[in-house]
Order: structure tokens, then C-alpha cells, then sequence
């Protein structure tokens, strides 16, 4: 029997109206109105029409309730300027990514969050809180999405068709998640994770987190737990030059852009210096992009999975088939990781809890 809620949800993921749904099915807006209401159910016909349009499998729209993430809980940039469109593609995407993880901690034992709550502290302070709790001390942070995932916070990718989001966090049920867009350079992404975590951390609790004033301090978080403010100190940046900045960027492994704003943040450089710093960058094209910037950061958790997946002779195809969902939809939340599994192919179903899985912080 069609689930109404998974309807719903394979739709918003699409970002389809049920008047797209409709065209695309050749399906009437009110039939379509009176599934997702609850007040028809489809015949095993159209369930397979609806399921093959919407890009999953039948299972999936038949399998139990899916509740929706309350979009208040989320920490959306722009809230106020963002079409319903993203939106909902962003949190039936993010939706997607806690089913996969549910899958994935039915059977292997995963860090615990260990995030603390620092509601109302001030960014910078915090910061240096959450780096002296998880023993960073002063120096550059190797791999940020190592660092999160060893700190039980669950990092997935934002699929290709939500590229109008940068990033989001949310706290599902005490365990927090955080998704990154592929899109971005290494750097940026860095920094996008940096910024979530500093939502999870000061604006826990009933305070939502999103407008100009959390992404403000959101953004200073970062900043802060990037570029800790005692070594930027050390490293001789009083009115740095271009060439100056683009050697500590590689330290830190931040955005040109970013280590200018930290070092006059800082009081570092007069306003005169820091524009002219600027105008540099962005001639060199440090504006837009980052040029010969860093790889991007994948996932140690998902790759242990895969490991141990592949070693019991499953891997993508037995996540897709138990969700109900195309190998290709679950390999694009899983952080650039090479699939194991030949797309299209199902692959085995496993049962009960695989293993242990240790998360090594790599600072």
C-alpha cells in the first residue's frame, strides 16, 4: 500500500509540484492530491508508474512513515530568499542521507556524538573551548570531515540537483548530521563544515538556527576554530601582502580569501592594507574560486563501511535495495567515494550488525 509521506517525499526530492508529478505521469493533479492526502490508494499500475518517474523503487513508497524535518531545525542560509523549490529538495535529500545512516548503525557500532552545547557563548571563545575538549591545541586542523565524523556527527554530501545549497546541518533525534555540497573547492567545503559545526554547538537547544545574526556567528566560529587566534598571531601577518596570504592559506588549508579576513579580523592590517589586499586576490582569482587549491575531503566512515561491506560481498547495491532506492541515488550522498557495487546491480541484503567501526581523528 502507497505511503503518503513517501510520496511526498520522493516528490520534494525532485523538487517536482504535484502538477509536475502529473505531466510527468500522466496521472491527474487530484488523483495525485487524493495519494499524498491519504484518501485513494493506487492501483499496483500506477504505484509502478509513480515509481519509476519519481526514481525509486516500489518498496519505497510502500515502507513505513517518513517524517519530515521540521525546517525550523535546520540551519538553511537565506532562509527568507530561498525558493520552496530548494527547500524541500534539501531537506527530502537530507531525509535520504539519516535513512542511509539508520541503515548503516543497524549494523556497525558508530562514534557517539560528542558535541557540546555552548548557546550564547561568544564564537571565539567557544572555539577555543571545543578545540581544548577535543585536544587540538593551537595547530591547523588536517581533515575537518575526519575530525566531525570522529566526534560522532554524521557527514554526507548534498546531491548535484541541490547545488544552490552550500551547506546545512541539522540535529535529528540527538544525533547531528551535516551535508556538504560538491560543488564548492576544498577550502570552501572546509570552512562550510567549520560553519555547521558552529551552528550545532551555539544554536542548540530552542534557539533556531538560522538568520543574519547565527550566520554571523556561525561564520566567526569558523573562522576562529580554523585559524585559532594565538598562531595567526605568531605567523607575522601584519599587512600581509598577496604572496604572504597564499603561504599561511596553505597552512590552515582556508580560502585566500578567508586568511585575509581573519588576519585584519584580527587587527592585523589597516583598512588601507586589507583592501589593497583584496584587489590582489581577486586579480589573481581568489574572488570566485581557489586557484590550485586542495582536494576535497571524503568521508573515513563511509569508507570503512564500504570496506566492510565489500568484504561480506555486498556494498551500495545492498543499502539501495534494503532502502528502496537506485544504487546511484545512495552513492550520491556518500562524499565522492568510489561506488562498490556495478551501478545497477542490487547486490546482496545483510543482516544483523557487522562490526565495529573506529573513527581515528586526523588533526
Amino acid at each position: 500500500m502507497l505511503n503518503p509521506t513517501r510520496l511526498a517525499a520522493a516528490r520534494k526530492r525532485r523538487g517536482w509540484t504535484l502538477t509536475k508529478l502529473a505531466a510527468e505521469t500522466g496521472l491527474s493533479r487530484v488523483s495525485l492530491s487524493a495519494y499524498e492526502n491519504q484518501h485513494q490508494d493506487p492501483t499496483p499500475q500506477t504505484l509502478a508508474t509513480l515509481a519509476e518517474a519519481l526514481g525509486v523503487e516500489e518498496a519505497f513508497l510502500t515502507a513505513d512513515d517518513l517524517d519530515e524535518i521540521p525546517v525550523e531545525s535546520v540551519s538553511f542560509r537565506a532562509l527568507s530568499k530561498m525558493t520552496a523549490r530548494t527547500r524541500d529538495r534539501g531537506l527530502s535529500s537530507g531525509r535520504i542521507a539519516i535513512l542511509i545512516n539508520e541503515w548503516i548503525e543497524r549494523r556497525f557500532a558508530l562514534p557517539e556524538p560528542d558535541v557540546p552545547t555552548l548557546t550564547g557563548r561568544d564564537p571565539e571563545l567557544a572555539a577555543q573551548e571545543v578545540r581544548a575538549r577535543w585536544g587540538l591545541g593551537e595547530q591547523p586542523i588536517g581533515n575537518m570531515v575526519h575530525l566531525l565524523e570522529a566526534h560522532g556527527i554524521r557527514v554526507f554530501s548534498l546531491t548535484d540537483d541541490t547545488r544552490d545549497l552550500d551547506a546545512y546541518c541539522v540535529n535529528w533525534h540527538g544525533q547531528p548530521f551535516i551535508l556538504l555540497s560538491r560543488e564548492k573547492s576544498g577550502e570552501r567545503r572546509r570552512f562550510n563544515a567549520a560553519h555547521e559545526l558552529g551552528h550545532l554547538i551555539l544554536h542548540g537547544e530552542d534557539k533556531i538556527p538560522n538568520g543574519p545574526d547565527a550566520e554571523a556567528e556561525a561564520n566567526r566560529f569558523a573562522a576562529a576554530f580554523l585559524m585559532p587566534r594565538a598562531s595567526v598571531l605568531a605567523q607575522g601577518l601584519t599587512n600581509a601582502t598577496a604572496p604572504q596570504v597564499l603561504e599561511a592559506k596553505k597552512r590552515w588549508r582556508v580560502a585566500a580569501m578567508a586568511m585575509a579576513h581573519r588576519a585584519n579580523e584580527l587587527g592585523l592590517m589597516t583598512e588601507w592594507a586589507y583592501r589593497s589586499l583584496c584587489i590582489d586576490l581577486s586579480r589573481l582569482g581568489y574572488r570566485r574560486g581557489e586557484p590550485h587549491g586542495i582536494a576535497h575531503e571524503s568521508s573515513m566512515l563511509l569508507t570503512k563501511v564500504m570496506q566492510q561491506l565489500r568484504a561480506n560481498q555486498s556494498g551500495l547495491g545492498a543499502i539501495a535495495a534494503d532502502l528502496g532506492l537506485h544504487p546511484a541515488e545512495v552513492q550520491a550522498y556518500m562524499m565522492g567515494l568510489t561506488p562498490l557495487a556495478v551501478d545497477g546491480q542490487l547486490g546482496g541484503r545483510t543482516t544483523g550488525r557487522q562490526g565495529h567501526l573506529r573513527v581515528v581523528e586526523n588533526g
